[in-house]
C-alpha cells in the first residue's frame, strides 16, 4: 500500500519565511509516502528549502510560470523530482519516477495553455503541452431569442492527445502506478469538454489518477473506470484562497479522501474544520454528482469510492 498526498497550486515567493506557508499542513503531509504539488512560481533556493522542509517529493512544472533549465537545475540540486518541462521535447514528456517500498509511481505533467516560445521542441527546452482548439456553436434558439450565447466546444489537439496517451502507456509499462497532472480549465465549477477528453484518455491509457491544476478553483471529482479524475484541486499556497488536499492510497484496497484547505489571515495554508469544511465539501459533492460520482462527507473529510 502506497499513500500519496496531492496538493494544488503553490507559489510562495515574496515571503520572509517561505516554509511558513505549509507549517499548519505538516501533520497531514508527514505520514504520506509521496507528496506532490503544482509548482506555479519562480524557483530559488529559499523555495526549494521550504518544499523540502514540508516533505514535498515531486512537483509539476508544466504551467505558465517560467521554469527554464536553470530553474530545473535548482530542483535537481535540492533532490526534488519534477515533471512537465525539460531540456527538449523528450525530456519534457519524461516521467518522474519515485519508488517507495518496492513500488514505483510515475508522474507526468502537461499544460493546456498555449505559451508562445515556451513549448518544448525536439532541440529546445520548454513545457509538455496538451492544447485544445476552441469553436463556437450557435445556440439552437438564437433565431427566436436574439443574443443567446453560443456553445463553446473544445477539442484536444490530436497530436498532443496521441503523445499523452503514448507517454502514459510507456510509463505504465515501467511503473506500478501512473499519476497525470493537467494544468487546464477555467475558473469556476464548469468543466470544458477538453478536460473531460484528456482526463478520460489518460485513464484509458493506464493512468491511476489524474489531478487538475491551474484553474485556481475547486472543481468536480469524477470516478471513471474506477479511477479518479480530480478536475481542480484549487490552491495550496498561492494568492488564491481555497483548495483541496487529496490523499490517495494505491494497493489492494484503494482509497481517496479529500480535505479542504484555505489561506488564512497570516498567509498560511491550513486545513478547514467544522462548518467551513462542510460547506466546501458539500460543494465538491454537488459538482461531482454531475459527473455521476458520489462523495460522502463526514467530520471534515470527503471520501470518494474508487477501484470498483
Amino acid at each position: 500500500m502506497i499513500t500519496l498526498v496531492l496538493g494544488g497550486d503553490v507559489n510562495i515567493q515574496g515571503r520572509a519565511t517561505p516554509s511558513s506557508a505549509f507549517a499548519r499542513l505538516n501533520p497531514l503531509l508527514e505520514g504520506a509516502d509521496l507528496r506532490f504539488v503544482n509548482l506555479e512560481g519562480p524557483v530559488d533556493a529559499a523555495m526549494t528549502d521550504a518544499l523540502k522542509s514540508t516533505g514535498i517529493d515531486v512537483v509539476s512544472v508544466a504551467n505558465d510560470a517560467d521554469h527554464p533549465p536553470a530553474a530545473l537545475a535548482v530542483l535537481d540540486h535540492a533532490a526534488i523530482a519534477h515533471c512537465g518541462a525539460g531540456s527538449n521535447l523528450d525530456a519534457a514528456h519524461a516521467p518522474a519516477v519515485l519508488e517507495r517500498s518496492g513500488t514505483k509511481v510515475a508522474f507526468l505533467a502537461y499544460t493546456s495553455l498555449r505559451l508562445p516560445g515556451r513549448a518544448a521542441q525536439p532541440d529546445a527546452p520548454g513545457v509538455a503541452q496538451a492544447f485544445a482548439t476552441t469553436a463556437y456553436q450557435p445556440d439552437p434558439r438564437v433565431a427566436e431569442i436574439p443574443g443567446r450565447m453560443p456553445l463553446v466546444r473544445t477539442t484536444p489537439v490530436p497530436e498532443h492527445l496521441d503523445r499523452l496517451i503514448a507517454d502514459v502507456k510507456r510509463a505504465k509499462a515501467a511503473s506500478d502506478h501512473v499519476v497525470v497532472s493537467m494544468h487546464w480549465g477555467l475558473p469556476g465549477p464548469e468543466l470544458t469538454e477538453y478536460q473531460v477528453a484528456y482526463g478520460r484518455a489518460a485513464i484509458d491509457a493506464g493512468a491511476d489518477l489524474v489531478a487538475g491544476h491551474g484553474s485556481h478553483t475547486i472543481q468536480a471529482v469524477e470516478v471513471y473506470r474506477g479511477r479518479p479524475i480530480l478536475y481542480g484541486l484549487g490552491n495550496l499556497a498561492s494568492e488564491w484562497p481555497d483548495g483541496l488536499l487529496a490523499g490517495c492510497m494505491f494497493g489492494d484496497e484503494p482509497r481517496l479522501e479529500l480535505i479542504p484547505v484555505r489561506r488564512n489571515a497570516d498567509n498560511e495554508c491550513e486545513p478547514l474544520a467544522g462548518d467551513e469544511a462542510g460547506t466546501v465539501l458539500r460543494y465538491v459533492a454537488e459538482v461531482s454528482a454531475l459527473r455521476s460520482t458520489t462523495v460522502t462527507v463526514r467530520d471534515g473529510i470527503a471520501s470518494v469510492p474508487v477501484g470498483a
